[in-house]
């Protein structure tokens, strides 16, 4: 089906992206992913290139443009090329938003043209080691101490943990934290007693630096409070419509590109003197996955123009996410089977992906945290 939410404006800005990931990434990307991370010229690169702070306003460096089909077309990109270790939608979509809605005069001229110029890479510190998606058991404490803050406490599981310039860590700013307790605070490289753990070794997306984060008497200055004190909840619930859709955009955009590497790829490789694509198991488990990706292709591109239009609810951001990422595991998984063994080896797209995008359905909150959301919201 021909899709209806992009202009020739997008259209564009897909094939800058395009240019962008055939230049700066695929020829680097083997060499990242042995490294465990990716090197910082990327990110001064996408800066250069304007893919950095796309709704950023443009006195601090950005692109000055809301509207969220620019971040999908990112996304949709980044996916196809298969380069989930240069987190540019975290950076963009999940970190911008504190920063731009957040932020007052002073911190935005601090941080944002870095930014948005790839000067300074960006984390969100809310995950600890007994601390996940319940923002109730969090142990990370800011004391006030007048002038300043003392932070102690550790995170894990942060992306960009290694690479990050600038890290906004939630942490309990009254006794009983909570709903009612956390703030938002910033922590800059190199303040003292803050450290970086190992860089995790994961099952995929190995080129995309995971870390723990250890806080020891760090001092935040006060002025490196963001948005409300004790209002960190509230700040965060309202930030995670758009996470979650990014989410789902790459999720439903890589179901589409495995689809398309099977399908190209049964069509060539025989079995029992002929293209696998003559067996009916076959067309039949083709058939299926184009199906659900197309019905699934329909729903994201009608949430993507509601988010664009700032219409789309938590609930259904919520279904994006969790259909999309499951449908994404499906289509993995039966990809790499029809692949046969080719489909175990790393040299075959699939298998990475197989393995990059088995976190889908886990960060930004799991698929039952999805329903659970969802569930609430329908049975109250």
């Amino acid at each position: 089906m021909q899709r209806q939410i992009f202009t020739e404006d997008h259209a564009a800005f897909r094939e800058t992206v395009r240019t962008f990931l055939a230049k700066e990434v695929t020829p680097y990307y083997e060499q990242w992913e042995k490294d465990g991370i990716v090197s910082r010229d990327a990110w001064r690169a996408a800066g250069r290139q304007g893919l950095l702070g796309l709704a950023v306003p443009e006195e601090y460096g950005g692109g000055g443009n809301p509207d969220f089909r620019y971040s999908a077309v990112l996304a949709e990109e980044f996916t196809r090329a298969g380069a989930a270790g240069l987190a540019l939608g975290l950076h963009n979509d999940i970190i911008g938003p504190y920063l731009t809605s957040l932020g007052t005069d002073e911190q935005k001229r601090r941080w944002l043209p870095g930014f948005c110029s790839g000067e300074i890479i960006t984390a969100i510190a809310m995950t600890e080691p007994g601390a996940g998606s319940d923002l109730q058991g969090i142990r990370t404490t800011a004391e006030d101490r007048g002038d300043h803050w003392l932070l102690n406490g550790s995170k894990t599981f942060i992306s960009n943990g290694i690479l990050a310039d600038l890290v906004i860590v939630v942490a309990k700013t009254t006794p009983e934290g909570g709903a009612h307790g956390l703030s938002l605070l910033v922590v800059e490289r190199g303040t003292d007693g803050f450290e970086r753990g190992r860089n995790l070794d994961k099952i995929g997306q190995k080129s995309q630096d995971t870390a723990e984060l250890f806080f020891n008497d760090v001092r935040v200055p006060k002025e490196n409070l963001l948005g409300e004190l004790n209002g960190a909840f509230l700040h965060l619930m309202t930030n995670l419509a758009q996470e979650r859709m990014g989410i789902a955009v790459a999720g439903i955009a890589a179901a589409e590109h495995l689809l398309e590497i099977t399908t190209d790829y049964v069509k060539e490789r025989e079995a029992f003197g002929r293209p696998l694509s003559k067996l009916q198991h076959i067309r039949f488990e083709i058939a299926e996955m184009a199906t659900e990706c197309a019905v699934t292709r329909t729903f994201l591109d009608r949430c993507i123009v509601d988010h664009s239009d700032g219409t789309l609810d938590a609930v259904h951001a919520s279904m994006a996410k969790w259909w999309a990422t499951e449908l994404q595991k499906r289509v993995a998984d039966r990809c790499l089977q029809l692949h046969g063994g080719y489909g175990y080896m790393t040299e075959y797209r699939v298998a990475r992906a197989f393995t990059d995008g088995r976190i889908q359905t886990i960060y930004g909150g799991t698929t039952e945290i999805m329903k659970e959301i969802i569930g609430r919201s329908l049975l109250g």
